[in-house]
């Protein structure tokens, strides 16, 4: 029985930042902090001339300006393919690129200083289509080309399929660029220690890879770089990518005096990453009797300047172009392309919310050309234990798609009964809308392991140690969890180390909604070894078997006679006397294969997450304006270790695809902050019912899979098929403003 497993504790850490003890980077304020700032181009495409530095060298408190020259090590970072220089060399690529760093006594003398630098530019052509990107008269971004990867997946005989469908549906839909807009705007600051290590505290997701980028760009050993993870919040991706970090770096490395960043919201969404747009042209073939037969996709996605993770994304929309659905014949060609927009990277979903929007469309057109019911050819086609994927991977277990439709069926068809009937003003009109989705937990067939350590002293309490970055989704908790529930002790008396680079070993990154299922192993593993030890010497003790004993409430506990048992204090003092280890260290990699570079065809994920949301919406025909009144979600998370936290994942993620559906795009060289993008506000917020499914995975923590991503995926494609069934009329291109909804509407 789950003593602490399945309970919506206390989240780790939550007192602290209620009452403002958890310090963000940019309330950590070190004696004597140099303050740093950054020129950026104002050209998308330029060579660099000249870089004039005598002006601001003269401003009073300033201390230095660097440039590329100044970087130690290798000039270049970025997470998959390095191509991103720190600060650029030769050319800028897109509007807002980092040319120079200013070190001044003050943020007033640094601003200065960055108005004093003048950069003498030879303009280049510019290119911000990735369609017009891929033809051989663009202008090349980089010289190896604009094409940065073409991802094809090959089952079947499309041609085939597609020729003996009994319908065809061929259509194009494009999504824009995003913002990830979290509340703290990226900061950081460092100092060097007596030793040497540059440490810089950082707003991240990754720590261990800001160790290691750092490192690089410094030609310094890893050991001598620190990075801790300050409070965050929230990231959604973006926190992925290095930002401060290699700034503050190269200042501490020349200066070794503290220094600080912070940007301010502008410079946020001036040089941050943004959602990748796509565009995605789908043919989908259908027999008589709704079975899917034949998918035909063509996925461009645009990812800026840098690659950032665009090879990520662009394999992840191409594995997840069928939906949640079993098609034998298959061929789907996915480019991810060069352009002078802002650098696109992760974020939240990775390629899966906007491949989604497609394929769920493409499924309501479907159900519309044969007179079926969207929820029934759902349920016909969704993938089952022992179905097989577009790329042959045959699933085994957790497959829990079908148990999302069913968990919604009830609210479908009383909706059906009821919403549209309800009386309403005469200048609305009403819709249903379901939307359903398969995510893949971690990184795409290749390895993306975690470490964990635990540790009891002698006097019996416990230290759990995790790279993992909490960011808010509260994987500190989680893990804190598994390791209570393996030790039996309560989570509150076990101290927790997160996300520091001299104490914690490498989790990975805190994206695509690997930590619970990755990092949840890999403490289950690390804290089973360490309860080895200690129920071995409570079986001296007692004088009965070690199977026969359990680790609960501070105890080793004889299952037959409870009164039989012996505190942990004494079991760890006992074990250390006679020098057993009472440190452990877990790691776990799920087990998958690349893909095949030429047919897509392997096994890219150990576990997949799967949803259906249902909709509904109300459109009003004179403006456009779309109302989202009830969101049902029911999700298959394999086994929710905290409930409230995955009831909170699905309600952020409802109201983050809500923005993605109707009103977010951010539109290079004219967003320049809030003013100029809508997110939603609490007078958008819908009813947002949660059904959690638990179909177990036999291979996580308890059976726990993930829901970061998985929350958001569904609810733009569901709310979009509800305006479809409201006017009749479908839209193409996200968001679905008011202005465009309204558009449609009048078209002929």
């Amino acid at each position: 029985m789950a003593e602490y497993i399945r309970r919506a504790i206390p989240r780790i850490g939550a007192p602290d930042l209620a009452r403002g003890r958890r310090l963000f980077s940019d309330d950590i304020h070190l004696d004597k902090s140099l303050v740093l700032r950054v020129l950026r181009s104002d050209k998308a495409h330029a060579r660099i001339v000249s870089l004039d530095l005598v002006r601001a060298h003269q401003i009073p408190g300033v201390v230095r300006i660097f440039s590329a020259a100044d970087v130690p090590g290798i000039n270049l970072h970025g997470i998959i393919n390095k191509d991103q220089p720190l600060l650029a060399q030769e050319k800028v690529r897109f509007k807002g690129e980092a040319i120079a760093l200013v070190a001044a006594e003050s943020g007033e003398a640094a601003e200065q200083a960055i108005g004093a630098i003048r950069v003498h530019y030879e303009e280049l052509p510019p290119v911000f289509d990735p369609e017009e990107s891929l033809k051989d008269y663009a202008p090349r971004v980089h010289e190896k080309g604009n094409l940065l990867f073409q991802r094809r997946i090959k089952k079947g005989d499309v041609k085939k399929g597609l020729a003996e469908s009994h319908r065809v549906v061929r259509q194009t839909y494009t999504t824009p660029h995003l913002e990830h807009s979290y509340l703290e705007p990226d900061a950081g600051t460092g100092y060097v220690d007596r030793d040497g290590t540059l440490v810089i505290y950082a707003s991240t997701q990754n720590p261990h890879y800001d160790q290691k980028a750092v490192s690089e760009l410094l030609g310094l050993d890893e050991e001598k770089i620190r990075i801790i993870q300050a409070a965050t919040g929230g990231a959604f991706g973006s926190k992925l990518d290095l930002t401060v970090q290699g700034f503050i770096g190269l200042a501490l490395y020349h200066l070794k005096r503290p220094v600080r960043l912070a940007y301010d919201r502008e410079e946020a969404y001036l040089a941050t990453s943004k959602r990748h747009p796509l565009i995605m042209r789908m043919e989908s073939g259908v027999g008589r009797d709704g079975r899917l037969l034949a998918l035909k996709a063509r996925i461009i996605c645009d990812t800026g300047a840098y690659a950032s993770y665009g090879i990520a994304v662009a394999t992840r929309a191409a594995v997840h172009a069928s939906g949640p659905y079993e098609i034998e014949n298959v061929e789907v060609e996915s480019l991810c392309v060069y352009t002078n927009n802002p650098t696109a990277g992760a974020m939240r979903g990775f390629g899966a919310p906007q491949i989604a929007f497609a394929h769920e469309s493409q499924m309501d057109i479907l159900a519309h050309e044969l007179g079926m019911d969207p929820l029934e050819i759902r349920r016909m086609n969704v993938l089952r234990p022992g179905s097989y994927t577009i790329t042959g991977q045959k699933l085994e277990a957790s497959v829990g798609i079908l148990k999302t439709l069913d968990a919604i069926e009830p609210y479908y068809k009383s909706a059906k009964e009821h919403w549209k009937q309800q009386k309403t003003t005469s200048n609305q009109k009403r819709g249903i809308g379901i939307g359903a989705m398969w995510y893949g937990i971690g990184n795409t067939g290749v390895q993306n392991p975690s470490t964990a350590r635990i540790e009891m002293a002698p006097e019996g309490y416990a230290t759990i140690y995790t790279g993992a970055a909490d960011i808010g989704q509260g994987s500190s908790t989680v893990l804190s969890q598994i390791a209570s529930e393996i030790l039996g002790l309560e989570p509150s008396k076990m101290l927790l180390v997160a996300a520091d680079t001299q104490c914690t070993t490498n989790a990975g990154a805190t994206s695509a909604s690997r930590q619970t299922y990755i990092s949840g192993n890999a403490m289950k593993e690390a804290a089973e070894k360490l309860a080895d030890v200690l129920l071995t010497e409570a079986a001296d003790i007692l004088k009965r078997p070690k199977a026969s004993l359990v680790l609960k409430d501070g105890f080793a506990v004889d299952k037959e006679d409870q009164k039989k048992k012996v505190p942990l204090p004494k079991l760890a003092h006992r074990a250390h006397a006679k020098g057993r280890p009472l440190t452990w260290q877990g790691y776990f990699d799920p087990v998958t294969t690349p893909l095949d570079p030429k047919t897509g065809q392997g096994n890219p994920y150990a576990t997949y997450a799967y949803a259906c949301h249902l909709v509904l919406a109300a459109v009003d025909p004179g403006t456009g304006e779309v109302q989202v009144s009830k969101v049902v979600a029911a999700h298959d998370v394999g086994k929710a270790i905290h409930p409230q936290n995955v009831e909170g994942q699905i309600h952020g993620g409802v109201i983050m695809g809500l923005g993605f559906a109707l009103m977010e795009e951010y539109i290079p060289g004219k967003t320049s902050s809030m003013a100029d993008y809508r997110i939603p506000t609490s007078v958008d917020i819908p009813e947002i019912i949660t059904l959690i499914i638990e179909d177990e995975e036999p291979t996580g923590p308890f059976g726990a899979k993930g829901v970061g991503e998985p929350a958001l995926i569904p609810t733009a494609p569901a709310i979009l098929n509800a305006v479809a069934d409201a006017l009749d009329r479908r839209i193409y291109h996200l968001p679905a403003t008011p202005q465009s909804v309204y558009t449609r509407i009048r078209a002929t």
